[in-house]
């Protein structure tokens, strides 16, 4: 019944996410967000110990806060076995609600591709903040549709398929603890002169976090190619010729087998706030196009479909801890 109420409430909360989305006010992820911004005034040095307690804390504290989540609704004293079922469904389709960001994802993208379109470069350069950290006023209409679609790429891996991942392996704890590393490495994560002591823990546990997310995410791509115009046979063969190359483990693969399957060419000189990077080429195609965020919110959005049935399936498949025993209540009578 447990595994079944945790497959559920992850479905659930999918769901809400394709309803709703994020909320506009008093979002979970912001409200981490500026407690972590306290507490990085605090505890800041240039230094890897104090990065690594920065993190420790933080990330702590949310795989705790799951945890009792998880023991208030598996508690005894709740009238039955059902009921219990009930609680930790809701609960896990809450946790999975506020960690999910695939429909805000998918409507940055598309409304990017709409500006695009139709010429509107400032507006255009109010949606790059939203999907990414590269620097709008340093991007022309080209450099914002191949900021797009990689962004696409990469964010659908860290905001739908690796936070079903762990809800599915580890429940509300294991979905508050991936939404809490997955924040801190968008927030610290960077090769500045600020954060490359202090955020080098929290990049490099987001990057362990990752490992198998980022290639469950390019096996999907490659299995959905077909239904966004691409082969399945071009996915592959940029996956395993240029995501080696790209100077992150997890977005090499994701950003390589798009571009694959969208039968585009990502990578190139990127732009950050922090300074400039060169990324190598990844795919063989030409390079993005306004019209292509389009097709890229399109293999987002099917790749969060075909992770939620995944997860829901390992969720069902993986043996849970025994739930405290029943109550007198639950107990047959006669």
């Amino acid at each position: 019944m447990r595994v079944r109420a945790r497959a559920a409430g992850l479905v659930i909360g999918v769901l809400a996410d394709a309803a709703f989305g994020d909320p506009r006010r008093g979002h979970p992820v912001a409200a981490f967000g500026s407690i972590s911004s306290t507490l990085e005034r605090r505890l800041w040095r240039d230094s890897v110990p104090a990065g690594a307690l920065f993190a420790g804390v933080l990330t702590g504290g949310a795989v705790g806060l799951g945890v009792l989540a998880e023991r208030a609704v598996a508690a005894p004293s709740l009238r039955t076995r059902d009921h219990r079922a009930a609680g930790e469904c809701l609960v896990v389709a809450a946790a999975t609600w506020a960690v999910l960001g695939g429909t805000s994802l998918v409507r940055e993208g598309e409304a990017l591709g709409r500006s695009l379109e139709s010429g509107d470069l400032g507006a255009a350069r109010t949606r790059i903040p939203h999907l990414c950290a590269r620097d709008p006023e340093l991007l022309d209409a080209a450099g914002m549709a191949r900021a797009g679609v990689e962004s696409l790429a990469e964010n659908t891996s860290d905001a739908v398929v690796a936070p079903l991942f762990w809800g599915a392996v580890a429940g509300v704890p294991g979905l508050l603890g991936y939404r809490a590393v997955n924040t801190l490495d968008a927030m610290v994560g960077y090769r500045s002169a600020r954060y490359g002591r202090f955020g080098r823990v929290a990049a490099r546990v987001d990057d362990v976090v990752n490992l198998v997310p980022a290639r469950l995410t390019a096996l999907l791509t490659v299995v959905v190619a077909p239904l966004v115009g691409g082969r399945p046979s071009d996915a592959v063969r940029a996956w395993r010729r240029d995501a080696p190359g790209h100077p992150s483990p997890n977005a090499g693969p994701v950003e390589a087998t798009a571009a694959g399957a969208l039968g585009l060419r990502l990578g190139g000189r990127t732009q950050y706030a922090y300074g400039a990077e060169n990324r190598p080429t990844l795919g063989d195609g030409r390079a993005p196009a306004a019209a292509d965020l389009r097709r890229a919110a399109r293999l987002s959005r099917l790749l969060g479909w075909s992770a939620t049935a995944i997860a829901a399936a390992t969720a069902v498949a993986l043996p849970l801890p025994v739930a405290p025993g029943p109550s007198s209540r639950d107990a047959p009578h006669g």
